[in-house]
């Protein structure tokens, strides 16, 4: 399983910057208060149904995900977005402020090997930002663009004196991305999962029944043979 990769693209940083610096003070603090402490507030460009106010990045009720009106005050951001060649889900910048810690945590099934990636691709941050997954520190640095497995123990701590900005982007998993995935710097940790559990997920991928499902619940039909 992969614990973090780094995504090779082609991104305007300097573009993403100044755009974002000219947008309304509107920031809203993230919805999970109990995983936090300090300052860690949230704007959304994408959500369940466009709603500007909706800052929780999955909503059972509602799975179409759709531009918020902030969008239109993103072009920079809409250009990059336009060159992913999958389906896009939430779309959030998320601002953890000078002394705000996120206390470990895991985002259950959302991980590559589930079908969703969560991309961070940090806007404005510090050499005093820890972020780390599974006690693995990941060294972000302005402009790169990380996968974290999200479905792992995580954490992160912003110890410098100014804002860290990330542009998040959660992505379903389609052949493009998994190409992105096969030409990047990966991480990895072994993972143990019961037989019944293995097998479960996968009679769901095939049930989806396309091309990317079918390879991962292959993949994971290999892993469990070479547990037996």
């Amino acid at each position: 399983m992969i614990r973090s990769a780094k995504i090779d693209l082609a991104i305007n940083i300097s573009s993403l910057r100044q755009e974002i610096l000219t947008l309304p003070d509107s920031w809203a603090p993230h919805f999970n208060t109990y995983h936090y402490e300090g300052e860690w507030t949230v704007l959304p460009l994408r959500s369940p149904g466009g709603h500007h106010d909706q800052i929780i990045p999955d909503l059972m009720s509602e799975d179409v995900y759709l531009d918020t009106p902030l969008m239109e005050q993103c072009p920079a951001i809409r250009q990059l977005l336009d060159t992913f060649q999958c389906p896009l889900g939430s779309v959030r910048l998320l601002n953890l402020k000078s002394g705000a810690v996120i206390k470990e945590h895991r985002d259950h099934e959302l991980a590559y090997e589930r079908g969703e990636a969560r991309l961070h691709i940090p806007i404005f941050t510090n050499e005093q930002v820890e972020f780390w997954v599974q006690n693995e520190r990941i060294q972000m640095e302005v402009g790169d663009c990380w996968y974290i497995n999200a479905n792992l123990p995580h954490r992160v701590a912003n110890y410098g004196a100014g804002d860290r900005i990330h542009l998040v982007i959660d992505c379903k998993v389609n052949e493009w991305l998994q190409d992105l995935f096969n030409r990047s710097v990966k991480t990895y940790v072994s993972e143990e999962r019961k037989t019944s559990e293995l097998l479960k997920m996968i009679f769901e991928l095939r049930l989806q029944n396309t091309a990317i499902t079918n390879r991962l619940a292959d993949e994971l039909e290999h892993s469990l043979l070479e547990q037996a």
